[in-house]
């Protein structure tokens, strides 16, 4: 934020300042140019740095800051002078007016300048899944293929109930009716194209990928298909992220809630053709009675016949979109935000017409009592979104089979760095020569750790992020929790070395 000139006045409209305590009242003249700029940067997704630059006689000044939430904080200043660093953590994201008064009590003479700020960071809001674009249909844009290396816009503000000013939305974009390989970008309309991707696609596949994205000033959207060949686009918007919300994210090291192969979380055996089962979510692993949605990583397997699978509020009708696509046999991971029911449980179903295994993990919860705040915007790196980690160009090393990559994300140091409760990653796995899948838990160590020698490694996870087999690239979005020095493990869980793409989308900060 620039600076903001104010101007000199007196307390109150032709009324001098009460003179401090002791001092004899003196005519205005004694210091007649005082004047005060303010600026501000961001520090986390809460959080204010205030800057006071006073300009003034040689005198004794106090100094009050209003931050707009009904707290104040109070500093003297001698004459001209800087205030750097005033820092203000607020309870919840939102708008505020910042109010500085410096008062000259000798010269009865004072000038008070306010300053607008609104918070980096968003809370987050269920919607319930709705269909904002299909190119197959005309919803949301012309009833025709994306085409090859062309951009489709999707308004998010003020569609389907998503209010103007939105900061992020969630989607999950499908794409279909391929004939060619590429891959698909959605980034914020009116900023360039970034080089990170979403979803990935070969000819005759339908691939969901789940992606959290800032809006555009503009209230848009872009999904860009780099392919050769034209393409159908699907996105449902099922959340999104607003500075007025109530819930914060809470993040979890991954549990798992359900795998039908072993009959955790519900019966033994496939579900059914057109089959429904619940998922009891709160008062489990920690989730609160009032959370109201919660962040979980699907897996289909062992399907018998092509389908789809929803995932839907417990209680409420299974709406007409769809949380993830697979083909017979296939086996295949998406990410999904999903809102808790009114009985505290989520349902899945099997929108095929045959059996098929699921497995559930849950990676984190929103409600009104979790406190970290989602920004795409981070102080020293590029806007959302950016490439983090191309293993086939930086390292040169792809990771080992049966091992894992230790990575850190932040580029704070350790002893500064605020507290990220959980990165927005979209992971590609690629160069893949066989089958298996990946997982991401966080790592107990720093990077110095590992540079210094070879610690312990960590245990290894008992959940998974995505599956993939031989000659796919297969890319996953990840709510991933870091460790206590910024460092998050990827498994190759696999019998063959892989790559791993990595793009940051934001992060949730815990203040």
């Amino acid at each position: 934020m620039g600076l903001v000139p104010g101007t000199a006045q007196a307390a109150e409209p032709g009324v001098p300042a009460e003179p401090a305590k002791g001092a004899a009242a003196q005519d205005t003249a004694g210091n007649p140019n005082l004047e005060l700029a303010l600026s501000a940067d961001i520090t986390t997704a809460r959080g204010i740095d205030l800057n006071i630059n006073i300009a003034s006689a040689d005198a004794a000044l106090d100094v009050t800051i209003d931050w707009g939430d009904g707290t104040t904080a109070k500093a003297t200043a001698s004459g001209s002078d800087v205030l750097r660093h005033n820092l203000h953590t607020y309870a919840r994201p939102g708008e505020y007016n910042v109010t500085v008064t410096v008062a000259d009590r000798t010269n009865g003479v004072q000038v008070v300048k306010q300053l607008p700020f609104a918070t980096a960071g968003s809370f987050f809001v269920p919607h319930a899944p709705t269909r904002l674009l299909d190119t197959r249909d005309g919803t949301g844009a012309a009833r025709a293929k994306a085409g090859a290396f062309s951009t489709t816009r999707v308004k998010m503000a003020g569609n389907a109930k998503v209010p103007a000013g939105v900061a992020a939305v969630v989607l999950n974009v499908t794409v279909t009716n391929t004939t060619a390989p590429g891959h698909v970008t959605a980034y914020p309309s009116g900023t360039a194209r970034p080089e990170s991707s979403n979803l990935n696609y070969t000819a005759g596949q339908t691939v969901p990928n789940m992606v959290i994205v800032p809006v555009g000033k503009d209230g848009y959207v872009e999904l860009y298909n780099h392919g050769g060949n034209g393409v159908d686009l699907i996105a449902d918007v099922t959340g999104y992220f607003d500075r007025k919300a109530s819930d914060g994210y809470t993040s979890m090291n991954p549990v798992r809630f359900v795998d039908t192969r072993e009959g955790l979380g519900t019966v033994q055996g496939q579900v059914p053709g057109s089959g429904t089962f619940g998922v009891p979510i709160r008062g489990r692993s920690g989730i609160p009675a009032g959370a109201t949605a919660v962040a979980l990583n699907v897996t289909v397997t062992n399907p018998r016949a092509a389908g789809h699978l929803t995932v839907f509020p417990g209680g409420q009708a299974a709406s007409t979109t769809s949380n993830l696509n697979f083909a017979a046999g296939q086996t295949v991971a998406n990410s999904v935000i999903v809102p808790i029911g009114a009985d505290g449980r989520i349902d899945v179903r099997n929108g095929s017409w045959a059996g098929t295994d699921v497995i559930v993990d849950v990676v984190g919860y929103y409600s009104p009592d979790s406190k970290a705040a989602f920004t795409s915007t981070r102080p020293g790196t590029p806007s959302s979104p950016w490439r983090l980690l191309d293993s086939r160009r930086w390292t040169g090393w792809p990771c080992l089979a049966g091992g894992y990559m230790p990575t850190t994300v932040g580029a704070y140091p350790v002893d500064s760095r605020p507290p990220i409760e959980a990165y927005v990653l979209n992971v590609t796995v690629t160069s893949t020569s066989g089958p298996g899948h990946l997982s991401i838990a966080p790592d107990p160590y720093s990077m110095d750790a590992y540079r210094n020698g070879r610690p312990t490694p960590p245990p290894r996870p008992t959940t998974s992020t995505l599956n993939w087999t031989a000659g796919q690239d297969v890319p996953n979005l990840v709510q991933a929790r870091p460790g206590p020095y910024d460092v998050i493990d990827f498994w190759n869980q696999s019998t063959r070395e892989v790559h791993y793409v990595v793009d940051w989308f934001g992060q949730y900060d815990a203040y």
